[in-house]
């Protein structure tokens, strides 16, 4: 199993789109203290995920979503799916 998944800070008010095959243990390595987009917050949260039996399709699904540059969007799909 794949999963293409948005993730929120409440620190700094973004989302992070990305994929991964261990969703668990990505969001642990989101919080922690490291020199990435994620790091030194630690408050980042699941708010939407999707998943895929392929690494190709999340690829595809995360490229898909972040190509669309909008937070609006972003939060349409949140909201719809309802995870």
């Amino acid at each position: 199993m794949y999963y293409t998944y948005i993730l929120y800070s409440t620190l700094r008010n973004r989302y992070y789109i990305g994929c991964s095959s261990d969703l668990e243990n990505r969001i642990k390595t989101h919080n922690t203290n490291h020199r990435g987009f994620t790091g030194h917050t630690g408050d980042w949260i699941i708010v939407w995920k999707e998943v895929f039996s392929t690494r190709s399709e999340a690829i595809f699904r995360e490229n898909q979503i972040k190509k669309w540059k909008s937070r609006k969007m972003v939060e349409k799909l949140i909201n719809s799916a309802g995870s």
